[in-house]
């Protein structure tokens, strides 16, 4: 089992900056592919970032792409998603994963295994 524990949501003007962080306690963190994905109440969850198990390889979706910078600490069982120039549209539940056991950045949410409970992020216009 691995445990995610989001951090770092709240409430930004738009054009402002949030960096959320997700802790990972448990089984292996070093090796396993790690996500960001965001929901909107009676929408389907959405890939936001993604980021490998050696935190060599990133990929985003193109609605944030310059914009957030998803990041991983293996130190520190640690992944970041600093976000930048946010929009009223960002507003949503961020959500961290974690892969069961790949090193590859997938977009899917299928594709992850363990997932924290959520941080909210609201932007203001």
């Amino acid at each position: 089992q691995v445990q995610l524990v989001e951090s770092g949501g709240g409430l930004v003007q738009a054009g402002g900056s949030l960096r959320l962080g997700c802790a990972a306690s448990g089984r292996t963190f070093r090796g396993k592919a790690m996500g960001w994905f965001r929901q909107a109440l009676g929408k389907e969850r959405e890939f936001v970032a993604a980021i490998s198990g050696s935190g060599s390889s990133t990929s985003y979706a193109d609605s944030v792409k310059g914009r957030f910078t998803i990041s991983r600490d293996n130190a520190k069982n640690t992944v970041y998603l600093q976000m930048t120039s946010l929009k009223p549209e960002d507003t949503d539940v961020y959500y961290c994963a974690a892969r069961g056991g790949s090193p590859i950045a997938t977009m899917a949410p299928r594709d992850y295994v363990y997932w924290g409970q959520g941080t909210q992020v609201t932007v203001s216009s």
